[in-house]
């Protein structure tokens, strides 16, 4: 049975191993590893930031997200790539597009990495608008807001 709950320390190593296989494909076109390859899950899973998406021990997908002031931050989102296809990904967006509308904040806001292009595509197609572009932490980044009606 799929489930989403809040991660725990034991799914630590195996988030960032779905981080490792999600993300490597764009390692060549950043020239880097970006940064959802390098988080600090541990910290992040202490702070109660991330979701699994899980199949009795089989981990599909995580997501992180926090509050930011009158809005939802989507930090970073993955779904390993055995799994990709199957929905998955806009479920967990879908939680925490619920979760923004439920504790009456007014939007998700997130970014993404310019280079990775299909994700630019995606939040398009899932309603988020483009508010800016610019370079942060030495990556280029699109960002992008979500309006959550309530």
């Amino acid at each position: 049975m799929t489930t989403l709950r809040r991660a725990d320390s034991k799914d630590e190593i195996a988030i960032a191993a779905c981080a490792r296989k999600a993300y490597q494909k764009f390692v060549e076109r950043i020239g880097r590893e970006p940064a959802p390859m390098t988080a600090d899950f541990a910290s992040q899973i202490a702070d109660g930031m991330i979701f699994v998406l899980a199949d009795d021990d089989d981990l599909l997908g995580f997501v992180a997200f926090y509050d930011a002031q009158d809005c939802v931050f989507l930090e970073n989102i993955a779904v390993d790539p055995v799994h990709h296809g199957k929905g998955y990904g806009r479920m967990m967006i879908d939680f925490v597009e619920q979760y923004a509308l439920k504790n009456e904040f007014r939007s998700v806001r997130l970014y993404t990495n310019i280079h990775m292009t299909e994700n630019l595509t995606i939040y398009r197609s899932l309603g988020y608008r483009e508010t800016g572009r610019g370079e942060q932490d030495g990556f280029h980044r699109v960002f992008f807001e979500k309006a959550i009606a309530g």
